[in-house]
């Protein structure tokens, strides 16, 4: 970190940092834990002009999933900009390891987030899912916003950079106009929007931690799918959930049409197999 940024930061936290060392922070981030006497915090650091606004939108997340959910979630203490770097500060979360009723907690936390009521499709602001922008604006069906803010745009990206061809956009637009018929009504959900298992942690607690959201409001079968695109979490989850919240019959045959977007983010982020996998879902559906 440089010494600059680091005096900066130390005029936000108010106490004398007297560690500093860097942490994994993922793809796209320099992470660091900086340590006072008596706190510990998380500072992630990115390009402010290559990735404007990221940690405003997540600051953001972090702040509506603290205020809809009972799961544990990071505080965040500030988040701003400095000589071209972007900074978004937290307070730092020790794990631990999760007790026999870790995961029933997990799934029923997750079905009263869900249960919330929530007044549209999409969110308040822009953010980001992983290091592509994410656009949330508010549509009063899922279809339509599944279609015109989700899936359209990553597929007209995908064509315009020679990935897709004509037939893939065709299958994309004809499988958008099924969206209707595939989907059970149901109103929206605030969601995390990112929910793998690399975006979860236990607190040395044994509380479900919740970090690195892509919130916005929509159809709660899309954690769902999320949660199943990459595994890592335990039956214990879904069969807890379905206690609180049951899903509506035949949610398993559409994970495949929830994990639609997550895989298009995939495609345009690394390409390869992630390609084929998205053209095999549209085609599987529209004929």
């Amino acid at each position: 970190m440089y010494p600059g940024l680091q005096h900066h930061i130390n005029t936000i936290l108010k106490e004398p940092v007297l560690k500093i060392h860097s942490v994994s922070g993922g793809d796209i981030n320099e992470a660091w834990c900086l340590q006072s006497q008596h706190h510990t915090w998380f500072v992630k650091l990115n390009d402010a002009q290559q990735f404007p606004n990221m940690f405003s939108g997540e600051a953001d997340g972090l702040r509506a999933l603290k205020q809809h959910s009972t799961f544990y979630i990071p505080e965040v203490i500030a988040t701003g900009e400095w000589e071209g770097q972007q900074y978004l500060i937290l307070e730092w979360i020790s794990s631990g390891t999760p007790s026999t009723k870790t995961y029933e907690v997990f799934g029923s936390m997750l079905a009263t987030m869900h249960q919330q009521p929530q007044e549209f499709f999409g969110w308040h602001q822009h953010n980001y899912i992983g290091s592509l922008p994410q656009q949330n604006n508010t549509c009063n069906t899922w279809h339509e916003f599944y279609a015109q803010q989700r899936i359209l745009p990553l597929v007209q990206r995908l064509f315009d950079a020679a990935i897709f061809d004509a037939t893939d956009v065709l299958y994309a637009e004809q499988l958008c106009n099924k969206l209707k018929e595939i989907f059970p009504a149901e109103t929206p959900s605030l969601l995390h929007g990112d929910l793998w298992s690399g975006n979860y942690m236990i607190h040395q607690n044994g509380s479900p931690v919740l970090i690195d959201p892509a919130v916005y409001c929509g159809h709660r079968e899309m954690d769902i799918g999320m949660m199943h695109l990459f595994d890592g979490f335990p039956a214990a989850v879904i069969q807890s959930y379905n206690e609180h919240h049951p899903l509506q019959k035949g949610w398993q045959s559409r994970l495949p049409v929830t994990q639609w977007y997550p895989l298009l983010v995939h495609a345009i982020l690394f390409g390869g197999h992630y390609v084929q996998q998205c053209r095999n879902i549209a085609a599987t559906f529209v004929n």
